[in-house]
């Protein structure tokens, strides 16, 4: 079983724009002056669009969701935080921090899967929100399928007890760390220091200051099977750690990051990569910097069957 997805599903955004309440964690959004609301929005559009176009133009199976205008949602082009597919026909809802990203979650969306995949287990782990804690999807956890491992960093929207309740009830092992950026605040979600592919990991270690945790993490990548490819806080920035492979479907790999992250990338690190994987780059300047989460953020993964 692979632990790439062949197909994916984005949700086109009816009201993107920048979020003042995921803003409070996320160092990543920027409010620069990028027009008008409504110019936002149709440069969003527009980029989102055009990922669409080059994933279908390089056989990369997409499902489409059109985001819905009422009630606002600035974040639903971000549906990987709340909803994630499983091998084995499981489909899961998590706990989100922002309280306007919890209307997010939507019932015809998980009904459109029902209806066209096997899902075979449901479950909805939004009650927890209630008390304050929350696991945010594969924002939070980089899960490695194969080797039964899920790889988080804490944070205020990623909680310890509840990842390992979590990696507990689907056989998998928590491994927990701490990461910081360059000035010392928790990096928000995982999946913006780390990138996972079937046999190569892209991390920012610089970002783990405790040693023994960094080589706890460094050894299990190695261990289970991948090359590690160690990326600067620069790098990070320009979002060189928020990747995603897929397969399409042809068989071929490919990892699609973004054109800011691309170019941040040294020849070096691209050769290494390209040993590994095909690089797709895609120009999501606007989502990237209003949004503050880059492609990985903008694709779920499918990993049910067919109906």
């Amino acid at each position: 079983m692979s632990l790439i997805a062949s197909t994916i599903l984005m949700v086109r955004p009816a009201c993107f724009g920048y979020n003042t309440e995921t803003a409070a964690n996320n160092v990543f959004q920027s409010q620069v002056a990028h027009g008008s609301t409504k110019e936002v929005q149709k440069a969003a559009v527009e980029e989102f669009d055009e990922f669409i176009k080059t994933l279908k133009k390089n056989k990369i199976d997409v499902i489409v969701i059109q985001d819905t205008p009422m009630p606002v949602k600035p974040d639903a082009v971000f549906p990987n935080n709340w909803f994630s597919t499983m091998p084995g026909g499981k489909l899961i809802v998590y706990p989100m921090f922002a309280i306007n990203r919890r209307i997010e979650k939507r019932d015809d969306l998980l009904q459109q899967l029902h209806h066209e995949y096997k899902v075979t287990d449901f479950q909805d782990w939004s009650e927890f929100e209630a008390e304050g804690f929350f696991l945010e999807g594969t924002g939070s956890m980089i899960i490695d399928h194969n080797s039964k491992l899920i790889f988080a960093c804490l944070s205020d929207r990623t909680h310890k007890s509840l990842l390992d309740k979590f990696a507990a009830a689907h056989g998998y092992r928590a491994v927990s760390f701490s990461a910081t950026d360059e000035k010392g605040s928790p990096v928000y979600h995982t999946n913006v220091i780390m990138h996972l592919g079937e046999s190569y990991a892209v991390i920012c270690l610089d970002s783990i200051k405790d040693g023994a945790e960094r080589i706890g993490v460094q050894q299990l990548l190695i261990a289970s099977g991948h090359e590690v490819i160690p990326i600067s806080f620069e790098q990070v920035r320009a979002y060189a750690g928020n990747m995603l492979q897929v397969k399409n479907s042809a068989g071929k790999k490919i990892t699609i990051l973004s054109k800011s992250a691309y170019k941040s990338l040294t020849k070096e690190q691209k050769e290494i990569l390209e040993i590994h994987t095909d690089l797709l780059p895609i120009d999501i300047s606007t989502i990237e910097t209003i949004g503050g989460g880059s492609v990985r953020c903008m694709m779920a993964e499918i990993f049910l069957e067919k109906k």
